[in-house]
């Protein structure tokens, strides 16, 4: 990559376009990393946990939940409310406040960078948004009627939310965008703003995902489908990606967001980098609204890794999208060795967080950026039997050190959308 500029705004072609070999010559840095996890209120403590094996999976025993056929979920392990003022906890929801939580973090991070507020963007994927205020407020209107619906209701419901609380609480004025791609939602935030630094259009963009989404209904909605583990007498094994035994994925919630930054602005004021962000792949499967399909897989990981100029053999580890549901492993194994080969080390931390959905993609991408800058990655949780089908390196029993230059991240959601993004270390 060339530190040249042209304009003062991008690095290379003065639009940020690819050059002549199709890789794109603006450098782009994540200089902020934010978090809150079932395995912890921050960065620090996540990723602490991550590289622990620790579980984040436990039983609902709330009332609403008694009937439900599957009672597992992978809550918040800090209640995002605590850390935001009490008159502004109460007008957002817990997907918003979780957003916001994780974005200041990121934000701090990556010391708040003083930039023009119009070259500033915020992208803040989610799958279904505010769903928990859209189900409490119906149940407030079916009991008591429409004087006692909040009037917060709508911009809690809005899944352009997280996006917007965030721009206006950093006063970024340079787009508040809000990616709806079910589970691929957080890192097609972070795909988006690769292509707005590129596109000249932004110096900073703080991008990722949020999810809240713990409810009878949607608990109700994946049990049918026969997505989810059943495994209530087991919480802390039940998510066990590529794992023989899997029987479906955890439903979680949480938030991740990743401060990206046009390297040479970072570079003018002194920052520090986590990692790059060099290449991104997004491809729609057109195929089924739910099945898991290899070949869009692959278009996506390939993609990824044109756009960030490296070969396969460049790839040192792979964050795997792996929900722990018997089809999802199993193609997108195969679609792994087929795109990379089986030369990496793989990591599915799901194993411990249970699936994010919407924020998933973000948290995958965080934990790549860290594997990489720390030269270590976490082990793949409850991986007891390898599934024969899966033939790939996948790291088990704990973490392992290496020194690898680049990494992806995959994130794959209902609806055919695939997702893969490429780091390399700084």
């Amino acid at each position: 990559m060339t530190d040249a500029m042209t304009d003062g705004r991008t690095d290379g072609r003065a639009d940020g376009r690819a050059d002549e070999g199709g890789v794109p010559d603006t450098e782009v840095w994540v200089t902020g990393l934010g978090a809150t996890t079932p395995l912890g209120g921050d960065v620090a403590t996540t990723w602490a946990a991550m590289l622990a094996g620790e579980n984040g999976v436990g039983v609902l025993d709330d009332d609403w939940a008694a009937g439900l056929p599957v009672r597992l979920a992978a809550r918040l392990r800090v209640d995002p409310a605590t850390a935001l003022a009490r008159t502004e906890a109460r007008r957002l929801d817990r997907c918003e406040q979780a957003a916001l939580v994780a974005a200041r973090e990121a934000w701090a991070d990556a010391a708040r960078p003083e930039a023009d507020p119009e070259r500033v963007a915020v992208v803040i994927g989610t799958g279904v948004g505010g769903v928990l205020s859209l189900l409490g407020q119906d149940d407030i209107l079916e009991r008591s009627g429409p004087r006692k619906v909040s009037p917060h209701t709508v911009p809690m419901l809005m899944a352009n939310g997280p996006a917007a609380w965030v721009s206006i609480d950093l006063g970024a004025l340079g787009g508040a965008h809000t990616p709806v791609s079910a589970c691929a939602s957080g890192a097609e935030a972070v795909a988006m703003g690769l292509d707005l630094i590129r596109l000249g259009r932004a110096d900073v963009v703080v991008a990722g995902g949020a999810e809240a989404c713990l409810h009878g209904l949607p608990l109700a909605g994946f049990a049918r489908m026969m997505a989810l583990s059943t495994a209530n007498d087991d919480p802390a094994g039940a998510s066990r990606p590529f794992d023989a035994a899997r029987d479906g994925f955890v439903l979680g919630e949480g938030a991740a967001v990743l401060v990206l930054e046009r390297a040479e602005f970072a570079r003018s004021r002194g920052a520090r980098a986590h990692g790059a962000l060099v290449g991104a792949g997004v491809t729609s499967s057109g195929r089924h609204i739910t099945a898991s399909d290899t070949t869009g897989q692959v278009r996506a990981i390939r993609t990824a890794l044109r756009s960030g100029g490296l070969s396969p053999r460049d790839v040192g580890l792979v964050h795997a999208h792996a929900t722990s549901t018997p089809q999802g492993d199993v193609a997108e194994a195969d679609a792994v060795a087929e795109a990379v080969g089986r030369h990496p080390a793989v990591t599915a931390t799901k194993s411990m967080t249970g699936h994010l959905l919407g924020a998933s993609g973000a948290l995958g991408a965080m934990a790549t950026v860290l594997a990489l800058r720390d030269g270590t990655v976490p082990a793949t949780r409850n991986l007891d039997t390898l599934d024969p089908a899966i033939d790939l390196d996948v790291v088990s029993g704990g973490p392992r050190r290496g020194a690898w230059t680049a990494g992806v991240a995959n994130s794959f959601g209902f609806g055919g959308h695939n997702v893969s993004l490429a780091f390399t270390a700084t």
